[in-house]
């Protein structure tokens, strides 16, 4: 089985890749940084690119994207670009090469101010049923790329399967010199409290999706720590 990782020089695309290639899969990594673990630098919005490297391909692992943190340094129409635009080349050559399974790496950070407790209420217990409230363009772009992979799994014989994983990697509040400059120990608890995941964890969950994709169809998962996270 030959594998697709977008992404791989990325936190988790580089885990994958290397996870992958240690228990002997077959492995394409793609990014637009040069990376370890990235065989071919191209991007996702370049549809002949995509089209190159779908050739052969059993599944796809679509961990590409722009994140929260270049929400700042980004336009909107980067996001839709990106996040968007790039997942529709890769479903569509995915389709036009017949790959029969792709796993999509989402977010919780789709639920956005749904994630305020009520009034009263210490916490926001969330589920795959839970709200969607996204607060930016990130969270509102990764929806729409959730929504074209049920579209293609609807329309088409690829399966796809979404992961929304929680907080697994640095972003840029995250500087430890600026946590450590204040003291805000419950606000620390309270995040640990949710929201948070092992990369180990979000590798395997990708590893038994891209496995059981093909057989399950369409469906959308929560991918986070039990509570509290340590």
């Amino acid at each position: 089985m030959t594998v697709l990782v977008t992404g791989s020089s990325g936190h988790l695309g580089e885990a994958l890749v290397r996870t992958l290639r240690a228990r002997r899969r077959e492995t394409v990594g793609i990014d637009v940084r040069a990376g370890a673990f990235t065989d071919r630098m191209g991007t996702i919005t370049d549809r002949a690119f995509v089209r190159r490297c779908m050739q052969g391909v059993d599944v796809v692992l679509h961990t590409a994207a722009l994140h929260k943190p270049h929400v700042v340094t980004h336009s909107r129409q980067d996001f839709v670009d990106v996040n968007v635009s790039g997942t529709l080349n890769l479903l569509e050559e995915a389709v036009a090469a017949g790959v029969p399974a792709f796993v999509y790496t989402s977010t919780t950070s789709v639920f956005g101010d749904a994630l305020v407790p009520a009034p009263g209420e210490p916490a926001a217990w969330v589920t795959e049923e839970f709200p969607q409230l996204p607060k930016n363009i990130y969270g509102i772009t990764k929806i729409a790329a959730e929504d074209l992979c049920r579209l293609f799994t609807r329309n088409h014989s690829l399966r796809a399967i979404v992961l929304r994983t929680s907080r697994f990697f640095p972003e840029a509040d995250d500087d430890r010199a600026i946590r450590e400059a204040y003291a805000d120990a419950n606000t620390k608890v309270n995040e640990s409290l949710y929201r948070r995941v092992d990369i180990e964890d979000v590798v395997s969950a990708h590893l038994l999706a891209a496995d059981h994709a093909a057989a399950a169809g369409f469906a959308k998962y929560i991918i986070s720590a039990t509570t509290p996270f340590s």
